[in-house]
């Protein structure tokens, strides 16, 4: 088993997005991530579906949702051929002493610093999930005091699919 993405083109109209989020619910699929926003097309909604499982249920999953009255496209996205990014908002409690190191950690991993006072700062880092996790480990030998990560978003590399 292991992470995929799936890839939802739908009508822009309220209530879809519960439609999908139900139908994993009640097909007990769980959804391990979802970002979601308007399309380059006018009209139509782009969603990422992160789902841990193995191809079997992943083909299940592109069936049962392109069945959907207001779905027009289901893809799964090829691994190889996928460019994924993730955005991370990471508040740290910080001092006079630990503010330099944390600031070289977040340009070695080329984040920026996005927020920054007398007891803490804000790193903004975007990146695979290999990048992110790496930042991560490095920075829990300080206080983290927030994260907000937005889920995987991911395009087909190359033309268009």
């Amino acid at each position: 088993m292991r992470e995929y993405q799936v890839l939802v083109i739908m009508k822009d109209i309220p209530g879809v997005l519960s439609k999908i989020s139900g139908l994993f619910s009640k097909r007990g699929f769980n959804i391990n991530g979802i970002t979601s926003g308007v399309s380059e097309r006018d009209g139509f909604f782009r969603m990422t579906i992160s789902v841990i499982g193995n191809k079997k249920i992943i083909e299940q999953i592109k069936k049962q949702v392109a069945k959907l009255v207001d779905v027009v496209e289901v893809q799964i996205f090829d691994k190889e051929r996928t460019i994924k990014r993730e955005l991370i908002l990471v508040k740290i409690k910080t001092d006079f002493k630990t503010r330099t190191e944390l600031i070289e950690v977040a340009e070695i991993f080329k984040g920026k610093i996005i927020d920054i006072s007398h007891e803490s700062l804000i790193i903004e880092l975007i990146g695979d999930l290999d990048k992110i996790d790496g930042f991560l480990r490095l920075v829990q030998k300080f206080e983290v005091l927030e994260i907000s990560r937005t889920g995987i978003t991911a395009m087909h590399r190359g033309e268009k699919q």
